[in-house]
């Protein structure tokens, strides 16, 4: 199963810049790249910060660059969202029985589930008893399937001093009912952070984020407020089969190809 991540685009009405990029060109971009190069794929995946401030306006723009797509999209909202607005441009999109942005869909290769994480005026997380009575729900109705979780806000800690305190404000209940889910947990895929990372929870459980489509920050762990840099607007290919998962990093733009020799043999 191929699926395409897509994460902060930080959409604004068109012809306004965040931090320096203009985050409809860099979509537009990814999406051109995504059509021409993966039409073939199974899901698209927008896991949060769809737009900067929650526009009407800038939900249009996401409708219109979704409309070409030949393949279902999921989409998750993250802080800069506004949950009315896109409901309202996407009254179509799946929902749980509270109104949250929350589902699942059965693979051949387990259960993917997406959470919302939105909570309007909380840069954080939230993820109270309402939310979590849609995972338990979705967990025991995955029976003897592993499940693959989408969401926008990192459930654990991302170790960037910058998000140490606008992460999950949840005190470990997500992980923690992941963790004991008997089938188990493939992977967390997340956004938020709009830097990529990988790695092991302390419950074992791998998790990866996808780089921001739009602006991105210079790494550094320790700084509690980085610097803001463009960069060439991407997306993930993740695939998904009987080995597991496995994330390819995709980026558009002016860039400098060879064609690597064809290696055989051990």
């Amino acid at each position: 199963m191929k699926i395409i991540q897509l994460t902060d685009t930080h959409l604004m009405p068109s012809g306004n810049v965040v931090n320096g990029v203009d985050p409809e060109k860099q979509l537009r971009a990814a999406a051109a790249d995504i059509l021409a190069k993966h039409a073939d794929a199974d899901l698209l995946v927008i896991t949060g910060d769809l737009c900067n401030y929650g526009d009407p306006e800038a939900y249009e723009i996401l409708r219109d660059v979704l409309a070409p797509m030949p393949f279902p999209v999921r989409m998750m909202l993250g802080n800069h969202d506004d949950r009315p607005n896109f409901i309202a441009a996407f009254a179509d999109h799946p929902r749980d029985e509270n109104g949250y942005i929350q589902s699942f869909l059965d693979t051949a290769f387990g259960r993917l589930l997406f959470l919302d994480s939105h909570e309007s005026g909380v840069i954080g997380g939230i993820f109270g008893e309402d939310r979590m009575a849609f995972l338990d729900t979705a967990l025991e109705g995955a029976g003897d399937q592993p499940v693959t979780v989408f969401i926008h806000h990192p459930p654990m800690d991302c170790g960037i001093a910058h998000f140490e305190r606008i992460g999950m404000h949840d005190d470990g209940k997500i992980m923690k009912r992941l963790a004991a889910h008997p089938a188990g947990v493939r992977h967390i895929v997340f956004g938020h952070i709009h830097v990529p990372l990988a790695g092991t929870s302390a419950e074992g459980i791998a998790f990866s984020s996808g780089q921001a489509c739009s602006h991105r920050f210079i790494t550094d762990l320790d700084d509690p407020a980085p610097l803001w840099t463009g960069g060439n607007p991407c997306y993930r290919i993740i695939n998904l089969d009987a080995q597991g998962l496995r994330a390819y990093g995709a980026e558009v733009g002016e860039i400098v190809t060879a064609r690597a020799p064809v290696c055989e043999g051990p």
